[in-house]
C-alpha cells in the first residue's frame, strides 16, 4: 500500500483527558479517531489489526466445529425484560423506540436472540450439538470512557452459544473453549490468567474469564501470597470463621443522633470501630424486600446474594421505596422492629457482633447494644460480604491480597435447562433427558487491541509482533526527489509485493526526518530505508524491537527477510 493513497493522520501531541497509554498511542500512531464521548471510528492501520486477530478467532472457531452467523443488533426490549434484571441494567443498556413506539435496545449481547433463533429453527434433540458464533458490533452505555478501547460505548465482541442434550457434551464443550481462547490468546503473545467468576443461577453452573493484569482493570482480582490460589473478588468465598461475642449483653437502647446519617458519623459519636456496627441496606429481591446485614467494616457483595438466594433480580431498594416501607432514609436502615413480611439476611461475621449500633428506621434515631437473635430475627447466615485483602485464601494457605486486571474473555456454562426457549414442536426419544443446556462463550475484540497496543509499545510508538502488525515492512525513500532513489524504492516495492510481503510504502513527498518519525510511531516490524547508497543497490535494514541494522545488496534482501520473519 501506498501511503500517499491510505490515511494514517499522525500527531504530534494527543489532546486527551485519558492516561491509558494504549489510547494515547492509538490517537497518535493514526489508528482511531473518537467520533464522541467512548465511540471510536477503526482507520486503516487498526482495522487492520482487528482484521488479523479476527481472522485467528474464525480459524479456531472453525476448528472448533462452530458455525458463523450474524445476529440483529436492535433488539425488542420485552425479549430482554423476560430474561434480564432490567432494574439493575437499563442504565447501561441504549434503548430507542420505533415509528409504532415499540420499545427496542442496542444489544449489550445476544443471548436473547440466539435462544429465539433456537426456539424457532431447531426442532430435534437430533440436531444437538450446535455451537453458533458471531464477530458483531455491542452496545454499553458506558460512564469512564477515557479509557478509550478498554471501556468503549461500541465495541466489537466476538459471541458464541453451544447447545447440548446431556451434562456431558456440555462440559465437554465447555473445557474444549477453554483450550480454543488459550490457543488464540497465547498466538496474540498475551500473558493471560484463568479466574473463577460469577456463575449465574442453576445447580452446577460455572464461569471463568480470561484476564490480563493491568492497572488499568475493572476487574479486582484476589490471589493467595502463599499459594496458587486466584479468583475474581465477585465469587472468592470467605473462609473465616465468626465465634459469637462472649461479652455480658447490655439491655437495648435507642438514642438520639440528630443529623448523625454516615458509618463514619456513627463510630464518632459512640466513640466505637466500624467493626461494631451493623450495616443495613434494603434490597428488592425478585418480588420481595430484604433486609441485608453486614459488619460496618465489610461490603455487602450483591453477586453472592444473588446466588445464595437462587434470585433472578436483586438490586438496592431506592430512597423513595425505603421511606415507604420502612418510614426512614437510606442512611438510617437497622433490623430491628421491621414490618412481618421484611426477611433479614446476614453476613456471617454478624455473629461476632454483641452491644453493637445499628439504625432505628427514624430519622435522627439509632439503637445501641444491639444484640443479633435477642433483638431481631435473622433468616440465614451466608457469606455475602466482599472477601478483603488480609482475609484468610480460600484454600487455606496464606492471605488474600488484590491486583486489578482486564477483563479479554468469558466462558459460562447455564447450570439450568433452557428448554422453555425450545421450540414447542420440540421433540425428544428415550434417550434424552428433556433438558436443553447452553453455553456462552465471549471474547472481546476491540479490547484485545487495546491490551495489545498497551503491551506493544515504547516511548517511540508502538513495535508490533509480525503476526499481527498491520503491514510487515515500511518502505522509505529518504528523497522523493531523488530519482535514483524513488526508482529503486518503486522496484523493490514491487518485488517485495511480488514476494507476498505487506508492504507500506511511504511514497509522501516530505521531509525525511517526518517518515523516520512517523515510521517509529506506527511500528511496522522492518523498516527498509533507500538512502545514500541506493545508486550501489544498497538499502538499509532496521529492526523495530531491537533496533538493530544492515546494510544489504537488493539481490540478497529477500533472503534476508524470509530469515528475519521465519525466527520472529
Amino acid at each position: 500500500m501506498k501511503q500517499s493513497s491510505t490515511l494514517i493522520p499522525t500527531l504530534g501531541d494527543v489532546p486527551s483527558d485519558s492516561e491509558v497509554k494504549s489510547h494515547l498511542m492509538l490517537l497518535r500512531a493514526g489508528f482511531i479517531r473518537e467520533s464522541t464521548s467512548g465511540v471510536f471510528s477503526y482507520l486503516p492501520l487498526a482495522k487492520r489489526v482487528l482484521n488479523k486477530i479476527e481472522k485467528m478467532i474464525h480459524e479456531e472457531m472453525e476448528a472448533f466445529g462452530a458455525v458463523e452467523i450474524s445476529l440483529p443488533t436492535l433488539q425488542a426490549q420485552e425479549a430482554i425484560e423476560k430474561s434480564r434484571d432490567l432494574e439493575v441494567q437499563q442504565e447501561e443498556l441504549f434503548q430507542i423506540k420505533n415509528r409504532s413506539k415499540q420499545k427496542l435496545i442496542l444489544a449489550p449481547t445476544h443471548e436473547e436472540a440466539m435462544k429465539r433463533l433456537i426456539r424457532e429453527e431447531v426442532e430435534s434433540f437430533n440436531t444437538l450439538p450446535i455451537t453458533l458464533y458471531q464477530i458483531q458490533t455491542n452496545y454499553r452505555n458506558e460512564t469512564q470512557s477515557n479509557y478509550g478501547l478498554l471501556r468503549s460505548k461500541e465495541f466489537l465482541m466476538k459471541d458464541a452459544y453451544s447447545f447440548h442434550d446431556s451434562k456431558e457434551n456440555q462440559d465437554s464443550a465447555f473445557q474444549d473453549m477453554v483450550q480454543v481462547y488459550s490457543t488464540i490468546l497465547s498466538k496474540l503473545g498475551l500473558h493471560y490468567e484463568i479466574i473463577e467468576t460469577n456463575p449465574g443461577l442453576g445447580v452446577g453452573a460455572k464461569a471463568i474469564e480470561f484476564i490480563v493484569a493491568s492497572e488499568l482493570g475493572e476487574a479486582t482480582v484476589v490471589y493467595s501470597d502463599e499459594s496458587r490460589y486466584i479468583g475474581n473478588i465477585k465469587v472468592a468465598p470467605v473462609i473465616k470463621e465468626y465465634i459469637p461475642s462472649d461479652l455480658p449483653v447490655k439491655p437495648m437502647e435507642k438514642v438520639a443522633t440528630p443529623n448523625v446519617n454516615t458509618l463514619n458519623e456513627v463510630c464518632t459519636i459512640f466513640n466505637i470501630e466500624e467493626k461494631d456496627c451493623i450495616k443495613s441496606e434494603l434490597y428488592k429481591v425478585d418480588d420481595e424486600y430484604v433486609v441485608v446485614l453486614v459488619r460496618g467494616d465489610h461490603e455487602i457483595n450483591p453477586y453472592k446474594l444473588k446466588n445464595v438466594l437462587q434470585a433472578t433480580s436483586v438490586y438496592v431498594a431506592k430512597d423513595k421505596e425505603v421511606q415507604e416501607l420502612l418510614g426512614a432514609h437510606v442512611g438510617l436502615i437497622g433490623p430491628v422492629k421491621l414490618p412481618i413480611d421484611v426477611k433479614v439476611v446476614a453476613d456471617n461475621a454478624i455473629q461476632s457482633i454483641s452491644n453493637g449500633v445499628a439504625g432505628a428506621n427514624e430519622e435522627g434515631y439509632h439503637y445501641v447494644n444491639v444484640s443479633p437473635g435477642r433483638d431481631f430475627a435473622i433468616s440465614s447466615y451466608e457469606d455475602i460480604r466482599y472477601i478483603q485483602e488480609g482475609d484468610p485464601s480460600p484454600d487455606g494457605q496464606g492471605t488474600i491480597l488484590f491486583k486489578k486486571a482486564i477483563e479479554v474473555g468469558k466462558i459460562s456454562k447455564l447450570g439450568e435447562s433452557v428448554a422453555d426457549y425450545a421450540n414447542e414442536n420440540f421433540s425428544d426419544d428415550n434417550e434424552h433427558s428433556g433438558e436443553l443446556l447452553m453455553n456462552c462463550y465471549h471474547l472481546g475484540i476491540s479490547r484485545l487491541l487495546a491490551v495489545l497496543a498497551e503491551n506493544y509499545q515504547d516511548d517511540k510508538g508502538f513495535n508490533w509482533p509480525k503476526q499481527f502488525s498491520p503491514y510487515e515492512l515500511h518502505l522509505i525513500p529518504v528523497d522523493k526527489e531523488d530519482e535514483v532513489q524513488f526508482n529503486l524504492s518503486s522496484e523493490l516495492y514491487n518485488i517485495l509485493t511480488f514476494y507476498q510481503f505487506e508492504v507500506l510504502f511511504d511514497d509522501r513527498d516530505i521531509h525525511a526526518e517526518v517518515k523516520f518519525v512517523d515510521a517509529d510511531l506506527i511500528g511496522l516490524p522492518v523498516r527498509i530505508t533507500i538512502g545514500r547508497r541506493a545508486s550501489e543497490g544498497i538499502v538499509e535494514v532496521k529492526i523495530r524491537k531491537t533496533g538493530e541494522t544492515f546494510e544489504w545488496a537488493k539481490e540478497e534482501l529477500i533472503d534476508h527477510l524470509n530469515e528475519i520473519f521465519r525466527s520472529n
